[in-house]
């Protein structure tokens, strides 16, 4: 048991190491970060200036606009860590051509995946804390930090960040039997979650069946409870369709449907796994 705990954790720390060195290598650190620094504050600016045209500015409902900023900032793991890990798939068997050298490693290929997605991890951890003190200190964010409920906010962060690995792992063995589309499946979830997760309006926006769609998503309850733990004087309760429930009881929602989307991945990627290689498609390259 512990050579295998320890063959798994090997496996985890030396994927999040080739991970890192695939996404930071194309350039000098210096630029890295200067980078890493000027793309999330001006993808920011885009959020920003919607808002200021349709309400006329961030003073007007200072309550919204923290609601959109917070959880477009923390969106980024979303969009970065599950499609990202969603696309390592076919960036090495289409664009590295690597993918089978790498599954017949004696490892756990999901755990090569997991590893994979702690890199992408950093890289986005490190944007949305740019993102997040840019708006604290220039545009008026209500963000105290001594006031946070950070153990559970720590909570909240685990839970909601595991969840996101485990539905682009499943959707990385969806990638197993596609050629390039999982671009198109990618957006097309991705879609999905910023329209009925709440991410920039509230779920009490929408008709009754997509907050119903909505309240099914894990992701509307992590960043809910990211919302309520960081700014806990702004009354997000009363705009966010979730104001019956508690902290503790969106947290428990939060681990129940985190739980679930776990069995779903681990069957989808099991039985994508099990059909690539019964038909061949692993090392499959569609060479366009």
């Amino acid at each position: 048991m512990a050579v295998r705990l320890w063959r798994d954790l090997r496996t985890i720390k030396w994927s999040a190491w080739l991970g890192w060195q695939m996404e930071s290598n194309w350039t000098n650190p210096f630029l890295f970060l200067l980078y890493s620094i000027i793309k999330p504050i001006f993808a920011t600016f885009i959020l920003v200036f919607m808002f200021v045209i349709i309400t006329g500015g961030v003073e007007q409902d200072p309550t919204l606009f923290s609601y959109m900023f917070i959880g477009n900032a923390f969106y980024m793991f979303v969009a970065q860590v599950m499609f990202g890990v969603a696309y390592i798939v076919q960036e090495d068997r289409e664009r590295f051509k690597t993918l089978k050298q790498v599954y017949i490693a004696p490892m756990s290929f999901y755990l090569y995946i997991v590893g994979r997605a702690l890199s992408k991890m950093a890289i986005t951890a490190l944007a949305v804390v740019i993102t997040l003190v840019f708006g604290i200190v220039v545009l008026g964010v209500d963000v105290d930090m001594l006031k946070v409920d950070w153990p559970l906010f720590i909570s909240a962060m685990v839970i909601g960040l595991m969840c996101i690995t485990m539905i682009g792992v499943a959707l990385s063995g969806i990638t197993f039997l596609t050629a390039r589309h999982s671009s198109g499946i990618n957006e097309g979830i991705a879609g999905l979650f910023y329209l009925f997760c709440g991410v920039v309006y509230p779920l009490s926006v929408l008709p009754s069946w997509g907050q119903t769609i909505g309240m099914a998503l894990p992701i509307t309850y992590w960043l809910e409870l990211l919302r309520r733990t960081l700014a806990p004087l702004m009354d997000f309760e009363g705009i966010s369709g979730l104001e019956e429930f508690t902290d503790i009881e969106i947290l428990m929602f939060l681990a129940i449907t985190t739980a679930m989307f776990y069995a779903v991945s681990l069957a989808i990627f099991g039985y994508a796994d099990h059909l690539a290689r019964k038909k061949g498609k692993l090392d499959m390259n569609s060479t366009y």
